[in-house]
């Protein structure tokens, strides 16, 4: 039997379970596996994660297996405060990487960016270490876009096991970070979190919402402003299909799952 405090309480958000927790506890919690070294994953869902899930067995698999899964879009906090939380934060992958790269410098715990472009890694890097000086980057590596022959996923996971880094951040993309993640559980030596763009943004690469706009749940339209011709089709369907879904999940009374 594990240890209560290593318990967790989620809420089934259409058909992802998504934790109800604050964000001292999922840095706390992290904290702990990474001073462990324990392989470990970490989901960051949105709306459009969450909708994804429901259309894709594999993908919504990895998130319900997942360590933990918080609530990365407002919207999803929202849902979560109307199912019985009421104080529910919205836990989002750029800000938890942020709080988690301060955890690691305080703990002298080594950290590893995985995935994004070259260019991407080139920035984030030294924006990184003026932030936090003491701060051991154990490493950083854009696979290639494309599936990786078997030879290629070993020398990745040497690569990034024989770093000594205890935390690994994922930036892949959804939902290709939670699929790689999920297979990679028992085999990376720390804790995997998947940031999506938290890469790009940290980097500079592009700008985040104002908080007002994070704040109302309104990040996805100042996304949309950035790259129309890439997110129009997700946001409209996705949107869509949160709201009519959850609409219909509101109708019958779902409590919460205490697992041990």
């Amino acid at each position: 039997m594990k240890s209560p405090r290593n318990s967790r309480t989620t809420v089934a958000v259409l058909d992802a379970a998504i934790d109800a927790l604050t964000w001292d506890e999922a840095v706390q919690r992290i904290a702990r596996w990474s001073a462990g070294r324990e392989s470990r994953y970490v989901c960051a869902c949105n709306v459009h994660s969450v909708v994804t899930a429901g259309n894709d067995s594999r993908f919504l698999e990895a998130v319900n297996s997942a360590d933990m899964a918080t609530p990365d879009g407002m919207p999803i906090a929202w849902a979560l405060k109307r199912l019985g939380f009421p104080n529910q934060s919205r836990i989002n992958g750029p800000d938890l990487m942020w709080r988690l790269l301060a955890r690691a410098q305080a703990d002298r715990q080594p950290v590893f960016f995985y995935g994004s472009s070259p260019n991407t890694l080139s920035h984030l890097q030294p924006r990184v270490s003026a932030a936090f000086p003491e701060l051991q980057i154990a490493g950083a590596l854009s696979p290639p876009f494309r599936a990786l022959s078997d030879e290629e996923d070993r020398s990745i996971v040497s690569t990034i096991n024989e770093s000594g880094a205890t935390i690994v951040f994922v930036g892949l993309g959804c939902p290709k970070q939670e699929k790689w993640m999920a297979d990679h559980r028992g085999r990376i030596q720390g804790v995997m979190l998947g940031v999506g763009a938290a890469f790009d943004y940290h980097a500079g690469i592009l700008k985040r919402a104002p908080g007002w706009m994070q704040e109302f749940g309104l990040e996805w339209l100042y996304r949309f402003e950035q790259e129309p011709r890439r997110l129009w089709r997700r946001y409209l369907a996705t949107n869509m299909v949160f709201a009519i879904r959850f609409a219909r999940q509101l109708l019958f009374s779902t409590r919460p799952k205490r697992a041990q």
